[in-house]
Parts: structure tokens; sequence; C-alpha cells
């Protein structure tokens, strides 16, 4: 049985949608997921990137597109009532939600359908508080305790060179992207095209001019 460690943070309608098909994507197969909340900003500031969102011209595109891809697969999504917000309240809270920091998939989709299934502020106070109420978190969401776990559940993933979310990690092969899921299957099926040379190509692959 292989175990995936998956990489996320609620402020991305990718991840949602990755969550809600992984146990279709997967079915058949044995395999154990470990759910890690990360701040995907950090990502970005660690990789000079802007969120989707963040690019005025792709924002509009980009909601579109994941509210098409939801309709086709079948998964409730309703944009928040405001986006991009600060994540860090409700990954806490998931972090809050296991002593390790990896909560279970209960907690996860729980916390995901308060923020793409319901319309509202996904970082309101009030909201947030009976989200706490209701997920009872085996640790205080306001500690340093829980707030270095998910720093550095964030710093692993940049060491490993995760650059976006949702990321599914086995064997220390990185999946990224919903649409990496017939991707993740094939190769947790044994596909031999993932020893093959077209694995190893883009190692090879130069670099031909760089933006100044």
């Amino acid at each position: 049985m292989k175990t995936i460690h998956f990489y996320f943070d609620f402020i991305s309608p990718y991840a949602w949608l990755g969550f809600d098909a992984l146990p279709q994507a997967l079915q058949g197969i044995s395999h154990r997921v470990v759910h890690k909340p990360i701040l995907f900003a950090a990502l970005l500031k660690h990789h000079g990137q802007l969120g989707p969102a963040e690019i005025p011209a792709k924002r509009d595109w980009t909601y579109r597109q994941v509210l098409w891809q939801a309709h086709q697969q079948g998964t409730p999504l309703q944009l928040p009532a405001m986006h991009p917000f600060n994540p860090l309240g409700l990954l806490r809270l998931a972090t809050a939600c296991d002593v390790g920091g990896e909560p279970n998939r209960w907690v996860c989709e729980k916390i995901f359908r308060h923020v793409w299934c319901t319309g509202g502020d996904a970082a309101d106070a009030e909201r947030l508080q009976q989200l706490t109420a209701e997920l009872k978190p085996v640790v205080d969401t306001s500690s340093p305790a829980v707030k270095q776990a998910l720093q550095t559940q964030t710093e692993s993933a940049i060491a490993q060179g995760i650059f976006g979310v949702p990321t599914w990690v086995v064997d220390g092969r990185h999946f990224w992207g919903q649409d990496a899921l017939p991707m993740l299957r094939a190769y947790l099926q044994g596909d031999p095209w993932f020893h093959g040379p077209d694995w190893q190509a883009p190692a090879l692959c130069g670099v031909g001019v760089r933006r100044s």
C-alpha cells in the first residue's frame, strides 16, 4: 500500500476539486492519504509568483474554469463572497484537529465545504468560530505549537520543490493539479512510462533564455 502526501490550501478551488475527486480517481487502488495543509501564499512568495486570482486578466477566467470543471465532475462549488481571502485561520484549525498536524479527510472536507459550498465569507470570524466549535480541535488553534506546525509543514513543502496546490507526493514524485489525478492513478498502477525516458526528459531540456 502506497502512502500519498496531499499538500493543499483551502484557498485554492483546484485543491477542492482535487480533494473531492480523489476517492473516485483512486478507486480500487490500495493507498493511504496523509493530508498536509500548507500556506499557498508562502509558496508563491518563495518562487516569486502571483496567484491566479491576483492577476486581473486571469482572475475571471480562473473562476469560470473552476465552475465549469466542478460542473463537469459533479462537485458542488459556489464562489465565496470574497476571494482571495486570508486562509490562516482555516489552516490553523485543520492543523489543530490532529496532534501531528495532519487532519483526517472528514475535517478537511468540512473546511473545504465551508469555503467552497456556502457562498459566504470564508474568513469571517463568527463563521470560523462556529466551524471551530463543530470540529472540536484537539489543540488550541492560536497556540504557538499549531502556528509552528503549519509553518514547518509549509517550509517542508518548499524544501521538496513544491510550487503549487494541490500537489500529491508519492515515492518522492510530485503530481501537481487536480488534472494530474489520472497520471497519479497510472503511477500507482505501475505504468512503466514512469520509469522510461519521457519521465527524465525535462531534466535534459536546457534553458534558452531568461527574463531579467
